[in-house]
């Protein structure tokens, strides 16, 4: 009997072949980013100080001199917040660096804090160890700054800086790159050698991602609003393209290509504040939590990750307004999603077989859904008031899913919820609250066969 009991404790696909790949698919390393759903970004250098958004390369390294430099808080209110990581801007266009680079005069060691023997970058790196969530670095190719910008041999000097970062205080979960090309201190722009620096970066940690407008691990979602569209497919073309003015369009790079021929998934960015980088009069202005909320739905509920920027003050900490609304964003998370009301329901497929795979709570078992006319059915024991269904494919052998409804049984007949698009790595789907007794989950375009790993229901309280 106890042979029988663990033959039926395992996943019904264990037992058949798996299905055949559609189009790209995750490599081990992107799939373990898409489950990261949400992790800060943090702008914190002269510009803290200054009150610019890019600054000029000219400026007196003593203006960096945070009072109360608290990485470790950063790291607790990140963790406290459910953020998986913080993304630091390590350098920005103004060049100047957050560590003693040996390649560099735009230092914190040029600097008058802690008498030019600081590191912020060291101490996060401990912070975020210490709390038990990661650390990635955005290194700006443009340096304003350094004065072999425009030269071949500012190259060298840029990889020569990737290796100090990775070597002295990774591994990184993320390498964070924008487009951004202006005039150096010489009056020239730079040629990039992306080629090189990707080889580079790969070679410190094979099992890193890399962030750009065309990847190579992950893509810009096209807008600095946290937004994805309805649509998103983690799939990009990037033939005959290039990072910054030479990208594809937002458009594209909001919604993916369908047919395209990298897994490139989509990560939206966004500030707190109006600006990146902190000043004082934004304190007002400040997104709140039901903001930031709705932020969520739109990127991580669009199959996306969530990057939200909260940049340190002056005195080198996170501001206690910013900290509150994250604090309140994690509460009205755990409220929305805290009781499923699926798992007390039966689910069938169109065959009508009891899927068990979409309520145990397991990432690695999943429903097919084979046959004519694929849907699922969702009975519940008695009427069950509910306003949001979240839905999550599973990826690991491509995304396949580009169209599905779900729809409402009224006694008589079916009316509709709401519609989608992609599914993706999560879907949250909003609607009116509705007394429900049975669902209809029904796909109306599809690539291949349907994988869906997981479905729950919700009564969101706002």
């Amino acid at each position: 009997m106890k042979q029988i009991l663990v033959l039926l404790c395992f996943p019904l696909f264990s037992l058949a072949q798996a299905p055949k790949a559609v189009g790209p698919v995750p490599n081990a390393t992107q799939l373990a980013w898409h489950e990261k759903e949400f992790y800060l970004f943090m702008h914190f250098g002269p510009n803290t100080f200054t009150g610019k958004e890019w600054g000029e390369g000219k400026e007196n390294p003593d203006e960096f001199n945070p009072s109360n430099l608290d990485c470790k808080q950063w790291a607790r209110i990140a963790k406290q917040a459910g953020a998986k990581g913080i993304i630091i801007t390590a350098k920005h266009h103004d060049g100047f660096c957050l560590w003693p680079s040996k390649y560099s005069k735009h230092t914190v060691r040029e600097s008058k804090w802690k008498n030019g023997k600081g590191d912020v970058l060291r101490e996060l790196a401990d912070a975020c160890k210490a709390v038990g969530i990661e650390m990635g670095v955005y290194i700006s190719p443009w340096d304003r700054n350094h004065p072999s910008y425009g030269t071949p041999t500012y190259n060298d000097v840029f990889i020569n800086m990737m290796k100090e970062l990775f070597q002295n205080y990774g591994p990184f979960f993320e390498l964070w790159w924008d487009g951004a090309n202006g005039e150096g201190p010489n009056g020239k722009k730079q040629v990039y050698d992306f080629n090189r620096f990707e080889k580079v970066a790969f070679q410190l940690q094979p099992n890193l991602i890399i962030f750009s407008d065309i990847g190579p691990s992950i893509r810009w979602c096209g807008n600095e609003n946290g937004i994805i569209g309805n649509t998103n497919w983690n799939l990009l073309d990037t033939a005959g393209f290039k990072r910054g003015e030479g990208a594809p369009s937002t458009d594209t790079l909001n919604s993916g290509n369908r047919n395209g021929q990298h897994w490139m998934p989509a990560e939206a960015d966004v500030s707190i504040r109006p600006g990146w980088f902190y000043r004082p009069e934004e304190d007002s202005k400040v997104k709140t939590a039901p903001q930031l909320f709705d932020l969520y739905t739109k990127s991580v509920g669009n199959g996306g990750n969530l990057l939200l920027n909260v940049p340190p003050d002056r005195n080198g900490l996170i501001h206690p307004i910013d900290s509150a609304a994250l604090m309140q964003f994690k509460l009205m998370r755990d409220k929305a999603f805290a009781n499923n009301l699926l798992s007390k329901a039966s689910i069938k497929d169109h065959l009508n077989k009891p899927v068990m795979s979409l309520l145990d709570g397991n990432t690695q078992t999943y429903w097919t859904g084979n046959g004519k006319n694929p849907a699922l059915l969702i009975q519940f024991a008695e009427t069950t008031d509910l306003n949001c269904l979240v839905l999550e494919e599973f990826l690991n052998f491509g995304q396949r899913i580009g169209g599905f409804v779900v729809e409402n049984w009224n006694g008589k007949h079916y009316e509709t919820l709401a519609t989608a698009t992609t599914m993706g790595r999560k879907k949250i789907l909003r609607f009116p609250l509705t007394e429900a007794k049975q669902i209809r989950i029904r796909f109306t375009d599809l690539k291949a066969t349907p994988l869906v790993r997981s479905i729950s229901g919700y009564r969101v309280p706002f």
